[in-house]
């Protein structure tokens, strides 16, 4: 097999995703394969892995029981409609995610990513509402800085500017809440900072503008991930959850990067301890070896939907993909990890270490602030004057060069490791990172 790095030419053909193409088919960066904490470059160079992939990989790369469990899947059945048609593996699958979701939260509807997650929950929401008669709620809210993946429903509802400016007016009838991200209050904060549940209030001036006959649900993260490791204040998520219930809105959680371990428990509102309407989730649900999302409800709205004559159609709504068999296997071999592993746990287990570590680098020129909880953390680096994302640029490119691969947003640095991190995993991730944020100047 050629090696494209070594004929640019060969790299043409490819329009990556989310990446400066010109920069980087000038100086690419190859992985070719990977094993447990680390990848190898197309040098032949142990980069560790200090985000999980893209925040999906929670239980290490390439693990042999995921590996075992999709080749015989494949040879078993290969692929099975899942318009009224069926495979024993989609129910199996379905029955031990709920029995790891929080109460109440029973129903499983499966899709093939997070952006899939997200429209779908947009739409359950919608419908559900219109059942029960109250086709007025077409309005979404959702948050400064969320990010909702890319499809028109994610973007809409999501409040990154770059994903949304170049796509027209999107859905009609959204609204943003501020985001929580208060540096100016809250720097250095280990967990849940302390200022900022008050912000969630603002939901009200939200009803009080649009009136919450119009509203259909409020989509928040439960941590906000892509914008650069975002915490909710204590008691933030709790009122958001009170006032939904005050107005009959619904809750969504889009755990596709806090599902499935990255926080402690299986998913963040286990830990946070407020419990949504629906979730949705991805990355995680099989490691990234299959792509793969599910959404949960709860057992309310599925039953909502179970009215009418029952040769009619609940819910006009799938993918071609959904609970594909492969990425069923894939998912199952993924949880069978988590279970025994106790991987769901080792957030607690590490996330003092963890933070520890992280917060060591607040002495250093340039960190303006550390956020963290968890196995997840973000350093936030002063921008260069003139030159915002320089710096952190810089430090991405040059702690991949050193063996070491971290996600960068803008001048954020985002860590979140695979949760089969062990304390010598982190003093080397904390540790290079110190080195290359000390000459980034």
């Amino acid at each position: 097999m050629s090696n494209p790095s070594n004929n640019k030419t060969h790299m043409d053909a490819y329009w990556m995703p989310f990446t400066a193409n010109r920069q980087f088919k000038q100086t690419p960066r190859l992985l070719k394969s990977a094993k447990g904490m680390f990848y190898t470059s197309d040098d032949d160079r142990q980069i560790l892995d200090g985000t999980a992939g893209l925040w999906c990989c929670n239980a290490g790369h390439s693990r042999s029981e995921i590996t075992q469990a999709v080749a015989q899947q494949i040879e078993t059945l290969d692929y099975a409609p899942s318009f009224q048609l069926g495979h024993p593996i989609a129910f199996e699958l379905a029955n031990r995610l709920v029995s790891h979701a929080p109460d109440g939260i029973n129903k499983v509807f499966f899709t093939n990513s997070g952006s899939e997650s997200v429209d779908t929950a947009l739409k359950i929401a919608l419908a559900y509402h219109r059942i029960r008669g109250e086709a007025s709620r077409t309005r979404f809210v959702g948050r400064e800085k969320g990010y909702h993946g890319v499809g028109f429903g994610g973007i809409s509802v999501g409040g990154l500017v770059n994903n949304r400016k170049m796509f027209g007016p999107l859905l009609p009838g959204t609204d943003h809440l501020p985001h929580t991200l208060r540096i100016d209050l809250n720097a250095f904060s280990r967990g849940l900072p302390k200022h900022g549940a008050d912000l969630a209030q603002r939901l009200e001036d939200i009803v009080a503008l649009h009136d919450a006959s119009t509203i259909a649900a409020v989509i928040v993260e439960p941590l906000q991930g892509s914008a650069g490791v975002v915490l909710p204040a204590e008691g933030y998520l709790q009122t958001l959850r009170d006032i939904c219930d005050k107005y009959g809105m619904l809750l969504i959680f889009d755990e596709v990067i806090t599902g499935f371990g990255r926080v402690g428990n299986c998913f963040a509102s286990q830990e946070f301890g407020v419990t949504p309407d629906i979730i949705t989730t991805a990355k995680g649900l099989s490691n990234g070896a299959v792509p793969m999302g599910a959404v949960f409800v709860s057992e309310k709205i599925e039953q909502t939907f179970m009215t009418g004559p029952e040769e009619m159609i609940e819910f006009f709504h799938g993918y071609t993909y959904s609970g594909h068999p492969v990425a069923c296997a894939a998912a199952l071999a993924s949880l069978g990890i988590y279970e025994r592993d106790k991987l769901f746990s080792k957030a607690h287990q590490l996330g003092q270490y963890f933070e520890d570590s992280a917060h060591a680098l607040a002495a250093l020129e340039h960190v303006r602030d550390i956020r963290n909880y968890g196995l997840v953390a973000a350093i936030d680096l002063e921008s260069r004057e003139g030159k915002p994302g320089e710096r952190g640029y810089e430090v991405f490119t040059e702690c991949f060069r050193r063996g070491l691969l971290v996600r960068v947003t803008g001048d954020i640095i985002a860590l979140s490791p695979p949760l089969i991190i062990e304390k010598s995993h982190i003093d080397q991730l904390f540790g290079t990172l110190s080195e290359v944020i000390a000459t980034c100047k």
